[in-house]
């Protein structure tokens, strides 16, 4: 298990564009595309769970996430091509007791489909990734664009993190966004 600490910043392709040329690190490349789940009625919402099958350029991870103490997530990966076959590891690793439930009535709920430019970089007191992604989310058979910069925390102090993100987000005139792909895409589901 990881705790995941991030912050999500609505960007355009330019400013993407210009972040990817100057800020030093290792780069990485994927074609990213998302299934989020849940019941028909929202058993792992209601519980502020998150349930999704990725496809990172080929290889499938199911990732269940989860409220955890402080600002983070607490983020439990299986690699597994069905996301069916990977739930009751991944309830058993979260220590969720919905097994049952979810193997009974799971349903696609909605998804994003999005390339990621992912540079690691070290700050003064952490190490973070920069997650730069272009696509779209999609939901109840509509699509929206996706353009968003996430800064997440590897290792080191969340308060590095911040002071880095709140740094970026005045250089590149950069918005915070409150929302998770999830939940974006979900409530494009809803038709809301």
């Amino acid at each position: 298990m990881g705790i995941e600490f991030e912050l999500k910043y609505r960007a355009t392709p330019e400013i993407l564009k210009q972040v990817a040329e100057n800020v030093p690190g290792q780069v990485c490349r994927y074609a990213m595309q998302t299934t989020y789940y849940d019941t028909a009625d929202g058993l792992l919402s209601q519980q502020y769970c998150t349930l999704r099958r990725r496809l990172e350029n080929e290889d499938s991870v199911c990732t269940l996430k989860m409220p955890a103490s402080g600002a983070g997530r607490a983020e439990y990966n299986v690699q597994c091509r069905d996301i069916r076959e990977a739930i009751p590891e991944l309830c058993k690793l979260g220590n969720l007791p919905l097994e049952k439930e979810l193997l009974a009535d799971l349903q696609e709920v909605c998804g994003a489909r999005f390339d990621r430019i992912a540079i690691t970089a070290e700050i003064p007191g952490a190490v973070v990734e920069l997650a730069l992604d272009t696509g779209v989310l999609i939901g109840g058979g509509k699509e929206i664009p996706l353009c968003e910069l996430e800064v997440e925390l590897k290792s080191g102090a969340q308060a590095a993190v911040e002071f880095y993100g709140k740094a970026l987000a005045l250089r590149y005139g950069l918005t915070p966004e409150t929302k998770s792909k999830f939940r974006r895409a979900a409530l494009l589901a809803k038709g809301e």
